[in-house]
């Protein structure tokens, strides 16, 4: 399974994103008001950053509540880790692992296409081994 299949599942879905001259103050309450923990940073269509919840804190144990006017571009991380919508979803959650992270931005030719988080990919993979633990349950009993 691809990370293309997870974006398909969830039909179409704008990606709520952040241009790098936004401020803080004004991400944050995207955030907020969408009840997500983090967005990508595009910059034309190329994905410049990530600005997450854990950007936030950071951003404002060092700066205070001067921190709320920086500029995204001042607070974000960057580079982003993505991915293209080719890559298998193991994979996918085994470069969340090891990088510690939980959103992923999906690229392909240079084109933000989706957004997705640990919480989907782990979703998708309960999903499918709960799926395949049926199928076997029918199968042993002999109904399939």
């Amino acid at each position: 399974m691809t990370i293309r299949s997870i974006i398909d599942s969830r039909g179409q879905s704008a990606v709520h994103s952040a241009h790098s001259n936004e401020t803080v103050r004004e991400v944050a309450a995207r955030l907020a008001d969408h009840r997500i923990g983090a967005v990508p940073v595009v910059d034309g269509d190329a994905v410049v950053g990530i600005f997450s919840e854990r950007d936030l804190v950071y951003c404002l144990a060092k700066h205070g509540p001067a921190a709320l006017d920086l500029r995204i571009a001042d607070a974000m991380t960057a580079p982003a880790v993505a991915v293209d919508s080719a890559t298998a979803v193991l994979s996918a959650l085994s470069l969340m692992t090891r990088r510690r992270i939980r959103h992923l931005p999906v690229v392909d030719q240079d084109r933000l296409i989706g957004f997705v988080s640990i919480g989907d990919l782990v979703k998708h993979r309960i999903d499918k081994i709960e799926s395949e633990a049926a199928a076997m349950r029918d199968y042993i009993s002999g109904v399939g």
